[in-house]
């Protein structure tokens, strides 16, 4: 298999374009041998706020090599991970402050700030 590669805003990362479908959705990210999801119904403000980030940041973010994954909501925080090329990224908290949580304060109203996690 043929693998390309390019590069990303992050200098320390590149993006892989394998050339052909790997996963047909979403992205994956194996930080232990097994990770596990919290199941549950999502209030409305919580599915707003990942329908935005599924519509608008995550395909932003894809572009740069890089992916976003919701932690959650708690007392008008939202808590995100930056993963790919963006992790690390010297702009990526530019991106978190001045893009994700501006984006999401406009459209959620209950949304006061976004932080990181690591």
């Amino acid at each position: 298999m043929f693998i390309q590669t390019e590069t990303t805003p992050n200098p320390a990362t590149l993006k892989f374009l394998p050339g052909c479908t790997v996963m047909t959705e979403g992205t994956a990210n194996f930080t232990a041998a097994a990770d596990s999801e919290s199941a549950g119904e999502d209030s409305e403000i919580v599915t707003q706020i990942k329908e935005l980030l599924e519509t608008r940041v995550r395909p932003a973010v894809a572009q740069d090599g890089g992916d976003i994954i919701y932690h959650g909501f708690e007392e008008g925080v939202v808590y995100l991970q930056m993963q790919g090329s963006c992790s690390g990224c010297p702009s990526s908290t530019a991106t978190l402050k001045h893009g994700i949580e501006n984006m999401l304060r406009y459209y959620i109203p209950e949304v006061k700030e976004v932080q990181a996690v690591m």
